[in-house]
């Protein structure tokens, strides 16, 4: 018979300097996420629970484990614990306005001429709150030229966690505050839960979710897209690994595409691969 560990206790749960250092490095070298010293708190407050579900006593046994995991379940735990997903409907609008105004009537008479298919992809989409946002203002701004344009709306995430929750399209009232009336009203049906609201699913139906990490060497996309959003991801890398990962968006913009980062995050106006427009909105040359 199997005895498990006796669950860690509370003045346990510290890690050592070369816990750490090995837990950055398979952080880093996984996900790109730079855990600096400081966020050596932030790393044991998220993994406790983890080891008290896997009757870990410290976070040496945790680290040995995780090193030894052939399943790549470990690491995708890992993922999920670290990541952050504090976002909320109609974050930094400035990106959505111009979107509308310039974007999307850009992309319609792009796609009208040519018959093909207008192509977003929302990279570290959290937990949905944006490409739902974008499909809803793409059904708005195209109108009755929506089902000819055929819009497809990649929505990507390294947290399963949020993905599941992207997917069921379930908030609570005050993500929703900051959205317009017309879009709440329009999109957005009580559910039968107190508070709780649920995308519609005329709006949920429009978009593909996918898990994929940023810092694949390659990704498996065989067109290109018109406009890619990677907003508040690029914080948590360090400089090397941002221009890896601009270089590979670029390899899979459309000439003339759009990209929109966090207004936290920059490529630098004198990035080689995308013009500035805007803060945190660029376009590729």
């Amino acid at each position: 018979m199997t005895q498990l560990l006796p669950p860690p206790s509370a003045d346990r749960l510290t890690i050592e300097e070369n816990e750490f250092r090995i837990l950055r490095k398979l952080v880093y070298e996984n996900f790109g996420i730079d855990l600096g010293e400081h966020k050596r708190s932030l790393v044991v407050g998220r993994l406790q629970k983890v080891l008290r579900q896997r009757g870990l006593p410290d976070f040496a046994a945790y680290v040995e484990w995780l090193l030894a995991d052939r399943t790549g379940a470990g690491l995708e735990e890992l993922a999920n614990r670290i990541s952050t997903n504090h976002t909320y409907f109609w974050r930094e609008n400035s990106h959505f306005d111009y979107f509308v105004t310039t974007v999307l009537p850009e992309l319609a008479e792009r796609h009208r001429d040519h018959g093909t298919r207008v192509r977003i992809w929302c990279a570290g989409c959290s937990s949905g709150e944006e490409p739902y946002t974008l499909v809803m203002l793409m059904k708005e701004v195209f109108g009755a030229d929506y089902a000819a344009l055929r819009p497809m709306l990649l929505a990507t995430d390294i947290s399963a966690t949020a993905l599941s929750t992207a997917m069921n399209g379930v908030y609570a009232g005050e993500r929703l505050q900051r959205m317009p009336e017309v879009l709440r009203r329009k999109y957005f049906r009580r559910t039968g839960r107190p508070g709780l609201w649920q995308v519609v699913d005329e709006v949920r139906s429009e978009i593909v979710f996918r898990r994929h990490n940023l810092m694949s060497p390659s990704y498996p996309f065989r067109k290109p897209f018109d406009g890619i959003f990677c907003r508040n991801v690029m914080i948590y890398f360090d400089k090397p690994t941002r221009e890896a990962l601009i270089e590979r968006f670029h390899k899979h913009t459309v000439a003339g595409g759009f990209l929109f980062i966090g207004h936290s995050e920059t490529l630098g106006r004198d990035t080689r691969y995308y013009d500035y427009i805007m803060p945190a909105a660029y376009r590729r040359r």
